[in-house]
C-alpha cells in the first residue's frame, strides 16, 4: 500500500501532511512532512488517528468515529505532536476510491498564518487608535489655533468699526485678510481629518436650490468682477425649487472652484453652469461645471490635482498660496454625496471643472411646473471672443497691450486709494500677462511688484512710469 501510493503520487514532495488510514483508524502512511511536523519520524506508521485528532477521531468497536463530515470540505483541526504538544491545522478527510476502506487526511500547518493574522489584527488594531489619536489632536489643535485667531480678527474689527485706526487702517486690514485665510486653512484641516478617519456625516435638509445658488454668486462676484473679469451663471429650467441634500457641502464645493477660477484667471471669464442629467424615482442627478480661461493644466499634471497636500507644482503654491488640500476635500465630499469630479484643461487656455451628486426631491417638487432658465451675468466690460482672450496672454499682441494698460489703470488706482489687496491682485494679473517679454520689461515688472508689497508710493510711481513707457 506505501509502495503504491508513494510511486503513483509524489506524496513525499508534497508541502501538506498527507496521513492514510483505515477504517479501525490505523495509520498506514504517513508522508516526509507529516513525519516531521508530527515528530513520529517511521513510528507514524501504525499510529492510531485518534492520537494525531484526539478532538475528531475516537476508536469505537475497532471502528474509527469521526466528529467532521468526511469530503472537500475544510476543517479547521488541533493535531498533537508525539510529545502531546499541539498546533493548529486546516484539514480535508477524503474517502478512497480505490480502496474502500480506507481514508486520507491532508493537512496544512497554519501556524505561522494564524500568527500573522493575529499580527495584522494588532497593526490594524494599532493604526485605527493611532488615527484616533491623530484625529482628536488635530481637533485640538485646530480649536486652539481659532480661538486666539478669532480674538485678533474680533479686535481688529472693532478697532476699525470705530474709526480709531487712523493711518494703522492698512495694517489693520491686513490683519483682518490674515485672519480670515487662517480660518479658512484650520476649516480646511479639520474637514480633511474628519474625512480621513471617515467620521464626517453629511446634513441633507429640503433647501431652496436657487437661493443657494443666489449665496454663492453673491459671495464671489465682487471678487470676480472687480478682477477684470467677466462672470455668468446659468441654471437649467428642469431642476426643481427645492431639493433634498447637504446645501453647506455644496456651497463649499462651489466655492472652492471658484475661489480656484478667479485665483488662477487674469483676464476673461469665468461661467458657473448648474443642470439636471437623470432621475430615478425621487432621486436626481445634478451636473455643476466651473468654466475660466485661467492659465489651464497639463495632461501630465491632472492626476496631482485631487490627491492632498498636493500642488501642480511647487511654484503654483508659492505664487497662487494654499495647501493642497481643497480640491481632495472636494473630491471626497462629493463622493459622499453619491457623485464625481473631475477636470477638462490645456496648458494656457483655461479649465473647466465639474462634478455631479445626488439629491433627493420631495412630491410637490416633482410635480411642480418647470421653472424657465436663469441667465445671470456680471459683466466687466462686455464678452471677448475667445480666440482674442487667448491672443491676449502672448506679450506683445495688440489684446496683451490692451489687458496690460487696463489692468495697469486699475492698480495705480488702487495705490492711490491705498487698496493695497486689490493693488496686489492687479499686479499679479500684469505679471501674468508680462510673461515673455523683454528682460528689462520683467525687471520693471519684478520692482514694481516689491514696490506694491512694501507700499511705497514713491517707488511705485517711478516704476509705473517706466513700464508705461515701454509699453508705448
Amino acid at each position: 500500500m506505501e509502495q503504491r501510493e508513494s510511486g503513483i503520487f509524489p506524496l513525499e514532495d508534497a508541502l501538506e501532511m498527507v496521513l492514510f488510514f483505515d477504517s479501525s483508524g490505523v495509520i498506514s502512511y504517513g508522508n516526509r512532512i507529516a513525519q516531521e511536523k508530527l515528530e513520529y519520524g517511521d513510528d507514524l506508521q501504525g499510529t492510531p488517528i485518534s492520537e494525531i485528532f484526539p478532538n475528531t477521531f475516537r476508536i469505537e468497536a475497532d471502528q474509527v468515529v469521526s466528529e467532521v463530515s468526511f469530503g472537500a470540505e475544510v476543517h479547521k483541526l488541533t493535531a498533537y505532536r508525539r510529545n502531546l504538544t499541539c498546533f493548529p491545522v486546516e484539514a480535508r478527510i477524503l474517502c478512497s476510491r480505490d480502496c474502500p476502506g480506507m481514508y486520507i487526511c491532508m493537512a496544512n500547518d497554519i501556524i505561522e498564518k494564524e500568527f500573522l493574522n493575529k499580527e495584522i489584527e494588532q497593526v490594524k488594531s494599532e493604526a485605527e487608535e493611532a488615527l484616533k489619536v491623530k484625529s482628536e489632536f488635530v481637533a485640538n489643535v485646530t480649536h486652539e489655533l481659532r480661538t486666539p485667531v478669532n480674538g485678533i480678527l474680533g479686535n481688529v474689527r472693532e478697532l476699525l468699526s470705530e474709526g480709531a485706526a487712523g493711518e494703522l487702517e492698512p495694517s489693520l486690514r491686513l490683519i483682518e485678510r490674515c485672519c480670515g485665510d487662517m480660518n479658512k486653512i484650520i476649516n480646511n484641516i479639520l474637514d480633511f481629518s474628519k474625512l480621513e478617519a471617515g467620521k464626517f456625516t453629511l446634513e441633507p435638509r429640503k433647501f431652496h436650490f436657487r437661493n443657494m445658488l443666489d449665496y454663492v454668486k453673491s459671495n464671489h462676484s465682487n471678487k470676480i468682477t472687480e478682477k477684470g473679469l467677466d462672470f455668468f451663471v446659468t441654471v437649467s429650467p428642469q431642476i426643481p425649487e427645492y431639493i433634498i441634500a447637504d446645501e453647506l457641502r455644496i456651497v463649499q464645493v462651489l466655492g472652492n472652484l471658484l475661489s480656484n477660477a478667479q485665483k488662477f484667471t487674469s483676464i476673461g471669464k469665468i461661467t458657473l453652469e448648474a443642470v439636471q442629467t437623470a432621475r430615478v424615482n425621487d432621486k436626481i442627478e445634478l451636473f455643476f461645471m466651473v468654466k475660466d480661461t485661467g492659465i489651464g493644466i497639463d495632461e501630465k499634471d491632472k492626476e496631482k490635482l485631487f490627491q492632498s497636500f498636493s500642488q501642480v507644482d511647487a511654484s503654483i503654491s508659492r505664487k497662487y498660496g494654499g495647501t493642497g488640500l481643497g480640491l481632495n476635500i472636494c473630491k471626497q465630499l462629493v463622493e459622499l454625496m453619491g457623485g464625481k469630479i473631475g477636470v477638462e484643461s490645456e496648458k494656457n487656455r483655461g479649465s473647466i471643472f465639474s462634478f455631479s451628486i445626488w439629491a433627493g426631491i420631495t412630491e410637490e417638487e416633482a410635480k411642480a411646473p418647470a421653472v424657465q432658465p436663469v441667465f445671470d451675468s456680471f459683466a466687466a466690460a462686455g464678452d471677448m471672443e475667445e480666440e482674442k482672450l487667448f491672443d491676449a496672454r502672448t506679450y506683445g499682441t495688440p489684446e496683451n497691450l490692451s489687458a496690460l494698460k487696463k489692468n495697469l489703470s486699475k492698480l495705480i488706482l488702487c495705490v492711490e486709494m491705498k487698496n493695497w489687496e486689490k493693488a496686489e491682485m492687479f499686479m499679479e494679473t500684469v505679471k501674468q500677462l508680462t510673461q515673455g517679454a523683454p528682460r528689462e520689461i520683467g525687471r520693471v515688472v519684478l520692482r514694481l511688484k516689491m514696490a506694491i508689497q512694501k507700499e511705497n508710493y514713491d517707488k511705485i510711481t517711478a516704476e509705473f512710469k517706466e513700464l508705461d513707457h515701454f509699453l508705448q
